[in-house]
């Protein structure tokens, strides 16, 4: 059989100094307009700052997180999903390409599995890597133990497995997310992954075991309910404030439920998690029940224009304006 002419004179490119060669396909972080077949893609070194209070929070609890815990002995890293995650990643390149030659990433979601694509780092998966060095994911609420709720955007069973995986889970967020006790901001329930045909079941065990308003969850740009990575549908259980205040007990009732796949409740797992503030400073919650508070002094981001300015016990304003631009890694 005659050997096509595409394959005797392909249209090679040098390969890229980065882990991947040119990715030739398109990515949720790669606009069209930038996907050429005959020509590497080009990433910029730097990301824009922020332009809200909220985003430059959850930039800042990222960033001092991936300093402190993606460290160099780190190899197999696993990067969650959520809001916050870009702004991991984005740190986790700010750290070089030499650090990052020897390192394998492994996602919890589509999501994050195109941010690792996209950022030319390495991609793995857990069946070949089922220890983990670190994972770090975000939270819609943790509470004053590190008790969490995860799932809002329907990835809580990857990503329960992968903090499990990692020697050291640890968990960003902006301030919002900082809670004492689970569901007084996340206020939509508990996110709750089930099997599709076993759905209707789960719902009248929920409506019996506590939570009369659990719902399935509707998509929003599709006609039906939303369906996860996997396959299966997610329900929102809102429990009462007592039930929550146990979250562990909640947590094991829950999984004993026939049809339940796994369970948005994140007990005793989380080594540390941090939460950007409005004034530009960080809180660390520690397992071990420290409470830590990052100066801004000392943020390499930028304040946003509608951020309140921290001051001095003098009443001067501080100054926490060092920029992007300045970082050195």
């Amino acid at each position: 059989m005659p050997i096509p002419p595409a394959i005797l004179t392909p249209d090679l490119q040098t390969p890229s100094d980065s882990v991947y060669p040119s990715p030739l396909r398109q990515t949720l972080a790669q606009p069209a307009s930038l996907i050429k077949a005959s020509s590497p893609q080009t990433h910029p070194d730097t990301v824009p700052p922020p332009t809200t209070v909220i985003e430059a929070s959850k930039r800042l609890a990222a960033w001092t997180a991936v300093d402190r815990h993606v460290l160099p002995e780190c190899k197999v890293i696993g990067i969650g999903s959520g809001s916050t995650v870009p702004y991991v990643v984005e740190r986790i390149v700010a750290q070089g390409k030499a650090r990052n030659k020897d390192r394998v990433f492994i996602p919890t979601s589509f999501q994050s599995k195109e941010l690792i694509v996209a950022a030319q780092l390495l991609l793995g998966d857990v069946d070949q890597y089922p220890v983990l060095d670190v994972t770090i994911d975000g939270a819609d609420e943790v509470d004053e133990t590190l008790n969490c709720i995860k799932g809002g955007g329907a990835c809580h069973l990857r990503e329960k497995v992968l903090a499990e995986a990692a020697d050291t889970f640890i968990l960003v967020a902006d301030y919002r997310k900082n809670s004492d006790v689970l569901g007084k901001n996340f206020k939509q329930g508990i996110p709750i992954e089930v099997a599709q045909f076993a759905y209707a079941k789960v719902l009248q065990n929920l409506h019996v075991l506590g939570s009369p308003g659990a719902v399935l969850r509707m998509a929003k740009a599709k006609a039906g309910p939303v369906v996860t990575d996997n396959g299966n549908f997610v329900i929102d259980a809102p429990f009462p404030e007592e039930m929550m205040r146990d979250p562990y007990t909640l947590l094991t009732r829950l999984k004993m439920l026939t049809g339940v796949v796994e369970v948005g409740l994140f007990c005793h797992m989380a080594k540390a998690a941090y939460f950007g503030n409005q004034d530009g400073s960080v809180t660390v919650k520690w397992h071990d029940g420290r409470i830590e508070n990052v100066d801004s002094g000392h943020s390499p981001l930028p304040r946003p224009i509608d951020a309140p300015q921290p001051q001095h016990p003098s009443g001067d304003v501080k100054d926490a304006t060092n920029g992007v631009g300045s970082l050195k890694v």
